[in-house]
């Protein structure tokens, strides 16, 4: 069982940056395939960032392809999303993901069992 816990969100315009951070519970940090996630009213969970353990495989989302980095502590148990060049569509509200069990980092969010709460971030034009 681990507890993730999101932070960073906020309010910001058009074409700034907020930094994501993911604090995960857990003494086996480096076991778990990390991911992020963005959902809005209405519509399924998109897919955003994808880390694997070691931090050697990372994918992304085509729409935020280079803009957003995402990155991991394993000494700390954190992990980060770094989101630059924002967007009003980047309005979402972004979840943590984590899962032990998966080979390797996936894009689908049936893959990750824990979950955080979610950070909300807002864009404005």
């Amino acid at each position: 069982q681990v507890q993730l816990v999101e932070s960073g969100g906020g309010l910001v315009q058009a074409g700034g940056s907020l930094r994501l951070s993911c604090a995960a519970s857990t003494r086996t940090f480096s076991n778990y395939v990390m991911a992020w996630f963005r959902q809005t009213p209405g519509k399924e969970r998109e897919f955003v960032a994808a880390i694997s353990r070691t931090g050697a495989t990372i994918y992304y989302a085509d729409s935020v392809k280079a803009r957003f980095t995402i990155s991991r502590d394993n000494f700390n148990n954190m992990v980060y999303l770094q989101t630059n060049s924002l967007k009003p569509e980047d309005t979402a509200v972004y979840y943590c993901a984590a899962d032990r069990r998966i080979l390797a980092a996936t894009m689908r969010a049936y893959d990750y069992t824990y979950w955080g709460q979610g950070t909300q971030v807002t864009v404005s034009s």
